[in-house]
């Protein structure tokens, strides 16, 4: 794994109550530069704040997350911006550890339709290259550019942006 950009995830517990931790087995989700230009209009879109509590952060915070609706394992979902929010990390973990309740949640804010139309674009059997990869990252650096620049001309609150799909 040596070169790779690797993520530790590990649901917020500490690694002493994780042995498997200690010992260097974990789970790991490579971050690629699609997940990175993505992750960051996602949040720019929120104005850097969590969309369930509301807290700010400052621009390029860790303490907010791009958190997806349906899991980043459905690639040709990954990428679009109907499948994300920005929340923070307890929020995050709310929406993680809840799913009854972040469902709900979510419905509300997306409604039954967007939802429908996310899963069943999660079904479909759509192979994403790594040339697709490149143009999707490509597209959210300009995408970033584009909100950053309405940022900078006044515009405030929750600003849309163009999705990959």
């Amino acid at each position: 794994m040596t070169g790779k950009r690797l993520r530790l995830i590990y649901s917020g517990l500490c690694r002493e109550n994780m042995p498997y931790l200690q010992q260097g087995i974990y789970m790991a989700v490579k971050i690629k530069p699609a997940d990175t230009a993505f992750s960051k209009c996602v949040r720019e879109r929120s104005n850097w704040t969590c969309e369930k509590c509301g807290k700010q952060y400052e621009e390029n915070s860790t303490g907010l997350h791009c958190s997806h609706v349906f899991s980043r394992r459905y690639r040709n979902i990954r990428w679009c911006g109907d499948n994300a929010q920005a929340l923070c990390f307890s929020c995050h973990q709310w929406y993680g550890s809840n799913p009854a309740d972040s469902g709900k949640w979510v419905e509300g804010i997306l409604g039954q339709g967007v939802i429908d139309l996310l899963r069943e674009k999660r079904n479909l059997r759509i192979k994403v290259s790594k040339q697709d990869e490149k143009d999707i990252a490509k597209h959210y650096r300009e995408e970033l550019k584009k909100l950053k620049q309405r940022r900078n001309e006044g515009e405030r609150g929750r600003l849309e942006f163009e999705s990959w799909q």
